[in-house]
């Protein structure tokens, strides 16, 4: 088989010793048949090259140009200065170093921070800061992705609590609770906005969440205090992702004095947080949506939304199913699902609650419109 450099050649030869452009049409369409059938291109691929000049421009005896590749000014050396200046004065832009480079590389070698020669310190002092961010690009990126895949700044917490996935779980024991953030940014994530901090539990599907305004340590511990208030029952158990806003000293602390299990996700895992993540779409985003909300206003009207109407009707009037079964046949998945029932009734059915609780939840059901409620999830909407 002929290689793409002897196909053009061959095109050549076919253009201008047959004499392509001097035949008639029929005579054209034969050269062309015969061209086609020995490289197997398309007709219409080799039309459109003959039209635009794809071919090497080459003559009989003479072989075809290279260009020379343009040596470059600055060097290996005078790069591995520039990346050294560079860190030594915080990661500044170009146009910063630039300036700092043209006051500082001789200090810098008088003091023996810069080891160069003479050469290399000559074009530091004559590089310009378009050259400075051009030759920075590749060590910025690399520094970008040790940052991004490092270990975190606080290892010796992560390694205090234990990694769980989702199939360790014991499904039928209420009070396991995964928790999670949703992002209220809208199409820009710049700037301060509103977060949802959503949690479920395992066994029974029951759900609670509260808005906050930023996703700062403090302000998630204070939500997940608060919302802990409105479950039934009693926690047994928090499992969140490896975000900084939930592995930190507050919750860690928080836990080990309420005699509460701590887990977490393994990185880049959503499965493992699988449970609050079906919460996250069917429970917050279907309803609030992917607006932008950074007002108090609207993290008030969230917030009421969440501590009533929303809670009620999700935990009282909306069923769920919960998968018993997977597995695998061949090249198919297939699950089997349970009665779908809503989390009030599943907390009624379990064993692990005492009769107090059923009673009280069965008061506030019987006190409940789900027509009312829906009326109500409507008109908080409607505010935002």
């Amino acid at each position: 088989m002929m290689d793409m450099h002897t196909k053009s050649q061959y095109l050549y030869t076919l253009i201008f010793k047959n004499g392509y452009f001097l035949k008639s049409r029929k005579e054209k369409s034969k050269l062309l048949d015969q061209y086609c059938k020995n490289t197997e291109h398309n007709r219409k691929y080799v039309i459109w090259k003959i039209r635009h000049g794809k071919y090497p421009e080459t003559s009989s005896g003479r072989s075809q140009k290279r260009k020379r590749k343009r040596k470059a000014h600055y060097d290996i050396q005078v790069k591995a200065a520039l990346v050294k200046c560079w860190e030594i004065f915080d990661n500044p832009c170009g146009q910063r170093l630039a300036q700092l480079l043209k006051t500082e590389v001789k200090r810098l070698r008088k003091l023996e921070e810069l080891m160069c020669s003479d050469e290399a310190a000559e074009k530091l002092l004559m590089i310009s800061p378009r050259t400075i961010d051009e030759k920075l690009k590749d060590h910025k990126q690399k520094q970008f992705l040790r940052r991004k895949y490092n270990q975190k700044n606080h290892p010796l917490l992560y390694q205090k609590i234990p990694v769980k996935l989702s199939d360790e779980w014991d499904r039928d024991e209420v009070g396991n609770i995964q928790i999670d953030l949703v992002e209220h940014c809208g199409q820009s994530t710049r700037g301060e906005y509103i977060w949802t901090l959503s949690c479920t539990d395992i066994a029974s599907g029951w759900w609670e969440a509260e808005a906050i305004m930023g996703r700062s340590q403090h302000a998630t511990f204070e939500a997940l205090k608060r919302f802990r208030q409105r479950f039934p029952f009693v926690w047994k158990e928090i499992h969140s992702d490896n975000g900084t806003e939930f592995i930190n000293w507050h919750l860690f602390r928080y836990t080990q004095e309420q005699e509460l299990g701590f887990s977490l996700s393994r990185p880049n895992k959503k499965n493992d947080n699988c449970f609050v993540e079906q919460k996250n779409w069917t429970n917050v985003k279907k309803f609030v949506g992917d607006l932008r909300y950074d007002r108090q206003e609207e993290l008030s009207i969230l917030n009421e939304l969440y501590r009533n109407e929303l809670r009620l009707y999700k935990n009282f009037f909306q069923p769920v199913m919960k998968l018993i079964v997977k597995e695998r046949r061949g090249g198919r998945i297939y699950r089997r699902y349970d009665e779908s029932r809503t989390p009030y009734h599943r907390i009624i059915e379990s064993k692990g609650i005492s009769e107090k609780i059923k009673e009280e939840l069965k008061k506030i059901y019987e006190s409940l419109n789900p027509a009312q409620l829906k009326r109500g999830i409507d008109a908080r909407l409607d505010m935002l």
